[in-house]
């Protein structure tokens, strides 16, 4: 039965080990947001419109 117990225990560590580096390797990553003017899916309208009229 301890042997049972021992092994439960052990995978629930090993699991939990697991998931902690994924959710810090997740949060750690960074996102980056592609400049206007080299997107291909935005017209060159599109893009005049968005700028501020100074």
């Amino acid at each position: 039965m301890f042997k049972v117990l021992l092994v439960s225990i052990l995978i629930i560590i090993v699991v939990l080990v697991l998931f902690v580096a994924a959710i810090s390797k997740g949060y750690s990553y960074k996102h980056t947001i592609d400049p206007l003017e080299n997107n291909p899916n935005i017209d060159e309208k599109e893009e005049d419109e968005e700028k501020p009229n100074r």
